[in-house]
């Protein structure tokens, strides 16, 4: 055991946020005995509805909150159950039943939920209080000073009129944007992701239903809750969410390539809302409807941004303090969550007097990986996001890489064995490779419809239908032992192989001339492989 008796405290986590209050209640519920100091700027309780954004969770993170954090009651009481993500490519229409639809029609089995981000966090702030944490609400960092060797770091911080030095084994940065350690270590990366955003929340409950009174497309979603998705509302160079909150809110906002749709033409609500008049008219009609009252608007340049190191010297990073990537697909939470795991595991060892260097080592690099094979996924692909043809493949593809691979290690509970990593090392450089690939074709097809006339009728592609997809979500869920998860893995990746070479022939349907950016190669499966999509995907459905 490290030595416990001349520190005031274990762990002294920077920011009381999401990343800090899990990572606390994290630690507290995998070693009861560990003294966890939590420090935070805001007080306590903070606003509902308008305090933060990322309010939508996907698998990995709403896992983690409900099963290894033990908040699954708290989710289905207190927050909105989610209906999945959901598509329209709408650019500049008012006629959405006449617009292609991406989504589906029932729920998949893993769930996930919309988070009122304020409600949560004050939530999260009692949990932790019960389970013996010290959370320090209120509080300023005025100090940090870290130690080279093996003696205690010191935080110093402002609290309730007095100043306090608090000295702890380790420090954890969970101070999001902030990023304390991060600036005092000069750790800050840029990327070339140019992206920005701008959001808003308003009172009462935006519901896309409300937008046609045509029996037919209503009927497509049974029960009729479009509502509860995280809505995109799609077109070139763009996004804009809906998300709604169970504080009565609705979360709303532009993300944007920043060439395509500068940030000066939508930084106030007044020129978002001109914005949303010329892009996304049937949006801006219903925000103008009695009962929508402004909560609060922000904005964020160039949001995305990386870290040189997120592990050192008994200290460590999470959350916005480390790295982001994207709001499109929601992944702050997925990265909130490997990365508090390993930090627990980490410090697991390192008390147990266990090698902890280089596990810490090796999870950096699975962490840094996790991040830039994810960031393909965003980084020069905006301009897609209106092809009605390329987009909805694309998000298939997404989909299909994020449940293969990373999803099911975190579900297992795997996402720390170094074991099973290096076991399926081979899967997952293929895996990796594949999705390269792919991203670099679905880049040439879009860049090839460029300027042709893309059909705008009305088709709804639905994904619960997709039998192979709806198999790969439920599947999270199962217990295997070791070589049945390896050998699932590998199935995994060889469903990737063969929608590869499905989408690779389309593509070549569509321009013979296109290049086939190395999935020939490496789509190599089966002679006979089952097919991956229905013809209905590439052409117009009722």
């Amino acid at each position: 055991m490290s030595k416990q008796a001349d520190t005031d405290t274990d762990i002294t986590i920077l920011g009381g946020g999401l990343a800090g209050l899990t990572l606390a209640i994290q630690l507290r519920r995998q070693d009861p005995g560990l003294r966890v100091t939590v420090l935070e700027r805001n007080a306590h309780p903070v606003r509902e509805a308008a305090f933060k954004v990322g309010e939508s969770t996907v698998e990995i993170g709403a896992h983690y909150f409900a099963h290894v954090l033990g908040l699954r009651d708290h989710l289905d009481e207190a927050h909105v159950r989610k209906f999945g993500f959901r598509f329209f490519f709408s650019e500049g229409r008012e006629d959405i039943e006449r617009c292609t639809e991406l989504g589906v029609s029932r729920l998949l089995p893993t769930p996930s939920w919309q988070i009122d981000r304020g409600r949560f966090e004050n939530f999260l702030g009692l949990r932790a209080r019960s389970l013996g944490v010290d959370f320090r609400d209120g509080a300023t960092v005025r100090a940090i000073a870290l130690d080279d060797g093996d003696a205690a770091h010191e935080v110093t911080f402002e609290h309730a009129g007095a100043t306090t030095t608090l000295s702890s084994r380790w420090v954890v940065d969970a101070s999001g944007r902030a990023g304390l350690l991060k600036r005092k270590l000069d750790l800050a990366q840029d990327n070339d992701h140019d992206a920005n955003a701008a959001w808003w929340r308003v009172e009462g409950r935006i519901d896309p239903n409300d937008w046609s009174d045509d029996p037919q497309w209503l009927a497509r979603c049974t029960p009729p809750d479009r509502w509860r998705s995280t809505n995109h509302m799609c077109g070139p160079g763009y996004w804009f969410w809906l998300i709604p909150l169970a504080s009565g809110a609705h979360s709303l906002g532009i993300v944007c390539d920043g060439k395509t749709h500068p940030l000066d033409t939508m930084n106030t609500h007044e020129k978002a809302m001109a914005w949303l008049r010329e892009h996304q008219p049937r949006v801006a009609a219903s925000l103008e409807q009695p009962g929508h009252a402004l909560c609060d608007f922000r904005f964020l340049r160039h949001f995305s941004h990386g870290c040189r190191q997120v592990f050192g010297n008994r200290w460590a990073l999470t959350g916005e303090a480390g790295l982001f990537l994207d709001p499109f697909y929601s992944p702050g939470s997925d990265f909130i969550a490997i990365s508090n795991t390993f930090i627990c595991n980490v410090i697991a060892r390192e008390r147990a007097g266990q090698n902890w260097t280089s596990h810490a080592e090796i999870y950096q690099q699975l962490y840094f990986s996790f991040y830039e094979n994810t960031m393909t996924l965003f980084q020069d692909q905006y301009a897609l996001f209106g092809d009605t043809q390329v987009m909805p493949v694309k998000i298939i593809w997404d989909y299909t890489f994020y449940w293969a691979l990373l999803a099911p290690m975190f579900f297992a509970g795997r996402i720390a064995d170094i074991g099973m990593f290096g076991r399926l090392r081979e899967q997952f450089e293929r895996g990796s490779a594949l999705n390269t690939a792919m991203q670099a074709l679905l880049r040439e097809w879009g860049k090839r419809n460029a300027g042709r006339a893309l059909p705008l009728d009305s088709r709804v592609l639905d994904q619960y239908r997709i039998d192979w997809f709806h198999e790969l979500n439920r599947a999270l869920a199962d217990q295997l032992n070791d070589d049945a998860f390896a050998a699932r893995i590998t199935s995994n990746v060889e469903r990737m192989g063969w929608l590869g070479a499905e989408i690779l022939q389309r593509a070549r349907a569509e321009h013979a001339e296109i290049g086939d950016h190395g999935l020939d190669a490496l789509a190599v499966g089966d002679a006979s492989p089952p097919p991956s999509l229905s013809a209905s995907w590439y052409a117009s459905a009722a």
